[in-house]
């Protein structure tokens, strides 16, 4: 509607520029009786027709102008994707049965540079995910997908991150979670499950998108420090940094080099938060008043060769203490694998492996894997096939097996 009104506005000046033209006057050079003699013609001859031109091209100008500067800032750059997920998942106690769902998710990422150096990021996402793909369940079997915005559109992430001198950066936002702000990265693994992001989404990495900011500092020769803080429901009367609001303060030290990253991190978490992506059933970190003490560890190596046999290796390992009376310490551990240009280039084959977070009084081991291969279509266009499961010991105490299979189609653009 926008062109259209603007094309409008465009063709109507013109048509009241051949108006504004004497026309039938320079017709009448032609068909005066004087014509057959020799017509003299100059620079004066139009020129109060030629004024009129004149401004109105100006005129035109102007509005041109006017309507650009209202169009699509050219420091904000869009993209986005859109993955559509077919699968099913069955357990051994009938949680879930098997029956194969059809979900969605679409996403649009906004960055907008003020400065060259800046970025303002919004994320706007939907989708319709329900069931075990959505469901943070003792099963852990939340896609990295999944969204049930329920066919709406929403803000799902908004923040602000600019740099201070050569080697420090600020970030601070209304909707981001810590792991955004960290300096290092702990993980290279691509996950299908939300429980191996980040080399196991337990206690030390486990986030919530709440209002948040954080401090970075980049070394330049790899090493790098970070601290950050998000409160839940900060957006509310119950404020951000109050003894009421769930808050989470992690600070993380690594050290990266192209082929190989070691990196450290410590997340105070006060006030009742709790985190159960990657969890058994008594696994989440509680305690009588809420408060933990998470410490995890990260490590990843790749090869500097994509065209080799050996793949990229992420690892991680979690330990959570609280002060509760009884099963106050849980552990999680994570590897995954990742194989590079496999048959055909840009295919990828991904393994994950890892014990849930357990509470040290746990008489059964959870444990969750997952296996997928990521064949790329073309360079927007990827399928990937994967299956997965493992074993939880479900609501009623009960030891229990889960498999789900899965086919994910992504468009990029």
């Amino acid at each position: 509607m926008l062109v259209a009104s603007a094309a409008i506005g465009l063709i109507a000046p013109i048509s009241a520029q051949a108006n504004d033209i004497n026309i039938e006057g320079m017709n009448s050079y032609s068909r005066s009786k004087s014509s057959s003699k020799k017509q003299q013609f100059n620079s004066k001859t139009f020129a109060s027709e030629l004024a009129t031109v004149n401004e109105k091209i100006d005129g035109l100008e102007t509005q041109f102008n006017d309507f650009e500067a209202g169009s699509f800032s050219d420091t904000t750059v869009l993209d986005g994707k859109a993955i559509f997920d077919v699968g099913s998942v069955d357990t051994d106690d009938d949680t879930y049965t098997g029956a194969t769902q059809f979900m969605y998710t679409y996403t649009m990422n906004l960055n907008t540079s003020f400065t060259g150096d800046d970025n303002l990021y919004t994320r706007i996402k939907t989708g319709n995910h329900s069931s075990w793909s959505k469901t943070k369940s003792v099963y852990n079997t939340y896609l990295s997908s999944g969204n049930g915005n329920g066919d709406v559109l929403k803000v799902d992430k908004l923040w602000y991150t600019t740099p201070v001198g050569e080697n420090h950066t600020i970030t601070f936002g209304p909707k981001i979670e810590n792991y955004y702000m960290h300096a290092t990265t702990p993980s290279i693994y691509e996950p299908v499950l939300k429980a191996f992001t980040l080399g196991g989404n337990a206690s030390a990495y486990g986030a919530s998108t709440s209002p948040g900011a954080g401090w970075a500092y980049t070394a330049d020769n790899g090493f790098a420090v970070s601290s950050n803080v998000t409160t839940q429901k900060g957006n509310t009367s119950t404020g951000i940094l109050t003894n009421e609001g769930k808050t989470s303060w992690a600070t993380q030290v690594g050290y990266t080099k192209p082929t190989y990253s070691v990196s450290a991190i410590v997340n105070m978490k006060y006030n009742g938060w709790t985190d159960s992506y990657f969890k058994s059933t008594d696994g989440s970190a509680r305690a009588g008043d809420g408060n933990s003490t998470n410490i995890g560890l990260r490590g990843w190596w790749r090869p500097s060769n994509s065209d080799t046999a050996m793949p990229s290796v992420s690892v991680g390992f979690d330990t959570s203490e609280t002060d509760a009376s009884t099963n106050s310490n849980t552990t999680a551990y994570f590897v995954g694998l990742n194989w590079t240009d496999v048959i055909n280039a840009d295919d990828k084959i991904g393994l994950a492996i890892g014990q849930p977070q357990k509470a040290e009084g746990e008489t059964i081991d959870p444990f969750l894997y997952e296996l997928y291969y990521k064949y790329s279509v073309n360079d927007s266009v990827t399928v990937t096939p994967t299956i997965f499961g493992g074993t939880s010991k479900n609501s009623s105490d009960v030891e229990t097996d889960m498999t789900g299979y899965l086919v994910q189609t992504t468009f990029k653009f």
